[in-house]
């Protein structure tokens, strides 16, 4: 073994930062970090977004709910039965005699 004297050993020492080749070395290591830091920031604006989209359904599902319990209350309100129970202590009341069709008739 003592004729390899390079390979992990250097490696772990950290040689190849220091030697005369060491310019590619830190050329290729920061390019790996700057790499690594676009993964992080995208992973990071990727988990925002999505828990931004589960707030707007959550949201929605909410905002749905309230449209489908309004529509619920003005279908109800547009029944005869309610408007007559509304207008009966006016005084108003639903006609005896069915409307009759008034026609025009122009010369």
């Amino acid at each position: 073994m003592a004729d390899n004297s390079g390979g992990i050993y250097d490696v772990l020492r950290g040689s190849f930062l220091t030697d005369e080749s060491a310019g590619k070395n830190w050329k290729i290591i920061l390019f790996v970090v700057g790499l690594l830091l676009v993964m992080i920031w995208s992973a990071h604006s990727i988990d925002e977004k999505v828990v931004r989209i589960a707030e707007l359904n959550k949201k929605k599902r909410e905002l749905r709910a309230e449209y489908v319990d309004t529509s619920t209350i003005l279908m109800r309100m547009k029944l005869e039965s309610a408007i007559r129970k509304k207008v009966m202590p006016t005084g108003l009341e639903p006609a005896q005699e069915p409307p009759q069709k008034i026609k025009v008739i122009v010369k």
